[in-house]
């Protein structure tokens, strides 16, 4: 098995010290540590505290490295190389004392490729992380997406709309498809644990509308890394260009990927923060 290098290295560590941080005040915030962000958004001081120690981190290790973070820590590369970090996935539900949140870090490179990335699972002690080119693991043992081909079997994951209405039809009409074809759904609060549990095949496929960078870097290259397809609702392989991700093996991509098609006929008319 390949080592693993600096950068893999770098990111575990970072996420190891955020996840710390998210165990030591998990179940403990106070009402004066949330924040509203946007309409039915919100922050903590402990998504705060996360982001702060992984962007000292990384900039410690690599100084010549960018970085776009989900709280606003942004810095522009000289290496041609951006480090793209959720500090928190999931504070809806860390919020809650719902035990389902991550932390999720990806390298990506100047050819616009992700080169690394890691999803941590503080509760779980879950460890998932990938390199281009060198396969995808979890905690050390190689995972790779699902073989299942019965479609009454599927178990698929998905978000749903919270802040923006105008597709909520849409949606609802593909959620109504995939409840059809489907063994189950699951709406985790997560999309980066939903891309890394497809990655290892407790998912058999993803699907989301309106994500941004953080959201999915590292868990598009653990998907892509555990042998399975990534692609916007379109069918195109640079997510980046558009809110939308379809994830899975080579027999769930290819039917979501065409129920999307179906309810979603447009492109996305806004495109992510550029990178």
């Amino acid at each position: 098995m390949p080592q693993p290098s600096p950068e893999i290295i770098t990111a575990t560590s970072a996420a190891h010290v955020a996840g710390a941080i998210t165990l030591k005040k998990f179940g403990e915030l106070r009402k004066s540590e949330i924040h509203p962000k946007e309409f039915r958004d919100f922050v903590t001081e402990t998504d705060k505290a996360c982001e702060a120690e992984i962007s000292r981190i990384l900039s410690e290790e690599f100084p010549e490295d960018g970085l776009l973070c989900e709280e606003g820590t942004t810095t522009e590369p000289k290496s041609g190389r951006t480090w793209i970090v959720d500090p928190l996935d999931g504070t809806l539900n860390f919020i809650h004392s719902f035990p389902i949140f991550s932390i999720s870090i990806a390298l990506q490179g100047s050819d616009g490729e992700i080169q690394a990335g890691v999803v941590y699972l503080p509760i779980l002690n879950e460890l998932f992380s990938a390199e281009k080119g060198k396969g995808a693991l979890l905690n050390g043992e190689p995972i790779q997406v699902t073989d299942r081909q019965e479609e009454d079997g599927y178990l698929i994951a998905t978000g749903l709309p919270f802040k923006e209405y105008h597709y909520l039809d849409s949606y609802m009409a593909m959620l109504r498809d995939v409840i059809h074809m489907s063994s189950g759904i699951r709406r985790a609060g997560s999309a980066a644990i939903d891309l890394a549990y497809t990655a290892c095949g407790r998912f058999d496929g993803f699907w989301e509308y309106k994500l941004l960078p953080w959201d999915f870097a590292a868990g598009i290259l653990l998907v892509r890394e555990a042998g399975g397809i990534v692609t916007d609702f379109q069918g195109e392989r640079n997510v980046f260009r558009k809110k939308s991700i379809i994830a899975g093996s080579t027999g769930t991509h290819p039917l979501l990927l065409s129920m999307a098609q179906r309810h979603f006929p447009e492109n996305p008319k806004e495109s992510s923060k550029p990178l």
